[in-house]
Order: structure tokens, then sequence, then C-alpha cells
């Protein structure tokens, strides 16, 4: 009898230890950027939740500094489940939705206001995006994740009008940002952020476009003398999980998921926006900072006025979709 009950208790745990082991969901989550970075703080500040609300039935596994995919290698392994989460820049999804590239048109944003409105979770032109990166790579949109806002800089002369940059070659990170310039009377140069400096340096290019918290970050101040805040577009990265992986959740875990993104979500634009703010203040001191005045900024906003149609154009069907969504959003 004793050892029956003995092996009764020895099976009653055997089975207890699986049940727990298939109950718990490990989330891995690669990130190209650092643990401590931003971006990688906003993926501890989830973890945090999600583990403490499901009792520990999810755990979440981060694997910073691009340890197992490059920024550009995140949509196709996410999508394809060879890994179940990530952060990619939102433009790296543009080759399979180039409607993304929404939030690179030149001054489509009128204010912070506008901006936050317009790609919150369930505004119109958010569930577009979301919705067509879903069904195009199968990699779901948990929430958005803030970067900043683009500026200009220049070495020579400070930059108030459009004409300032007429003939000038002009670094940019993007295809719209690349029309951007084209418009404005600049020639393109695409480039990463990691070369920027050496080029700004030895003159490869005379104007930079780039988000601010960067320019103090990579100390761009001590080789281009003066940034223009044009504010004009946004830099967004965002969280994405594997689909059939969230799927395979219960509907108590992925309500718990789905609720901390939104949650993160804000956390992260109100600390992006207000470190990005402190950036120009310190950077005031080491370069000189141009505040456009409403005018001014009228004047950038009607000389790249152009790009939108070229993106509806090329775009096609969700491209124009996609801007009506954001301009009703706004009142426009």
């Amino acid at each position: 009898m004793r050892n029956l009950l003995i092996a009764a208790a020895a099976t009653l745990a055997v089975l207890c230890a699986s049940a727990l082991a298939q109950a718990e969901q490990t989330i891995r989550v690669t990130l190209q950027l650092p643990e401590s970075h931003s971006l990688g703080q906003n993926w501890n500040r989830f973890r945090e939740i999600i583990e403490r609300e499901s009792n520990g039935s999810l755990k979440l596994q981060l694997f910073p500094s691009a340890q197992l995919y490059k920024d550009n290698q995140v949509p196709d392994a996410v999508g394809s489940g060879a890994i179940e989460a990530g952060s990619a820049f939102l433009g790296r999804f543009s080759g399979s939705v180039p409607a993304v590239d929404v939030v690179s048109l030149p001054f489509f944003f009128k204010d912070e206001a506008a901006l936050r409105l317009s790609i919150s979770t369930g505004s119109p032109m958010r569930q577009l995006l979301d919705t067509a990166i879903l069904e195009e790579t199968g990699a779901r949109v948990l929430w958005w994740q803030a970067f900043g806002r683009n500026v200009y800089l220049s070495k020579d002369i400070p930059l108030r009008l459009p004409q300032d940059v007429r003939g000038k070659k002009v670094r940019t990170y993007g295809k719209v940002q690349s029309w951007t310039a084209e418009a404005l009377g600049g020639a393109p140069t695409l480039m990463s952020g990691s070369k920027q400096f050496l080029a700004y340096q030895q003159g490869a290019v005379d104007i930079g476009m780039t988000g601010a918290s960067a320019v103090e970050s990579r100390k761009l101040y001590e080789v281009m003398h003066s940034m223009t805040l044009t504010f004009d577009s946004v830099i967004e990265f965002v969280a994405v999980i594997n689909n059939d992986f969230f799927e395979g959740l219960s509907n108590e875990e992925q309500q718990l998921i789905l609720d901390a993104a939104s949650t993160v979500e804000e956390e992260l634009r109100d600390e992006i926006y207000a470190q990005e703010a402190q950036a120009v203040e310190a950077l005031r001191a080491k370069m000189d900072v141009v505040d456009l005045t409403a005018e001014e900024r009228d004047k950038w906003r009607q000389a790249t006025s152009g790009v939108v149609d070229r993106f509806m154009s090329e775009v096609g069907e969700t491209g124009e979709a996609v801007v009506k969504a954001g301009l009703e959003e706004e009142g426009q």
C-alpha cells in the first residue's frame, strides 16, 4: 500500500510538472539595439507586466544588440516563426507593405497631437497598416515604438527656407525622405546612421536628415553647425509577434498581452518626446538651433506637398487609403 501511495505521488508530481511546463509560454524577442536603449527598456517594461499579470505563465527572453537577427531580418524571422517576437524599423516592412512609409511623408501630420491621434491604436490609419502587415508577413503588430522626429543638419548656413536646400547633397535614410530631398531641389544620398559623422566631417554630403536625439548621441554637433527643427516626419519602430504563436495562446493571455502593449506604447511615446525636447535644449549650447516660424514651416510644407501625390501614385490603392485615413483623422 505504502509503495502504491509513493508511486501515485510520484506520478502526480510528474504530471503537475508536465502541466506547468506546457502552461508556460516563453516569448523570445530579437532587438538590434542594446538592452539599455529606450526600446530595450520598453520591452523589459512589457516583460514586467505580462509576467506579473500572468502569474508566470508567460515569460519573455530578450536578445538585444542583434545577437540573433539584424533589423532587416526581423520581419521574415518573426513572420516565419523562427523567433516569437522582435522590434524592427517600420520602414523594414515597406517591401511587403509600401504604405507603411506614410509616416515618412513630409509635414503630413500638422503637429504632435495630430500625429498621436493618427497612429494611435485603433485609428483608421493604424488599422489599415497593422492589418496589411499581418496579412502580408504573418507578423502581428503589438505596438508602435516611437523613435523621434526628423530634423535637418547643415554646416555652412542655417536652413530656414526650402530654397536653402537647393543644389545641395542631402543624407537621407529612406525612399520617401529621398523624394522629399528631391522636392526641395537637393540631391539625395541614402546612408546608414552609423556613417553620418564621417560623411559630414569629410563633406561627402552638405545636409543631413536624422532624428533629433541622434544629433546628441552620435555627437553630430561636432561636425555640423546648425540644426533645423522641421519635425516634418516621424521615425517609428514596431514590436511584432508571430501570429501563429499569438493565436496559440489562451484568450486570457492574448488580452493580457494586448493590454500590456497598449500601456507600454503610450509610456514610450511620452518618454521619447520628453527626451527629444531635453536633447534639443542641450544642443542649443553646442550648435545653432533653428526654430521655424509658422510661416516658414508652411513654406516647407508647400515645397514638399507633391511628395504625397507621388506616394499615392507609386503605392497605389493602399497608399491612397492610408493618406485618406490620416487626413480624415486630422480633420483636413
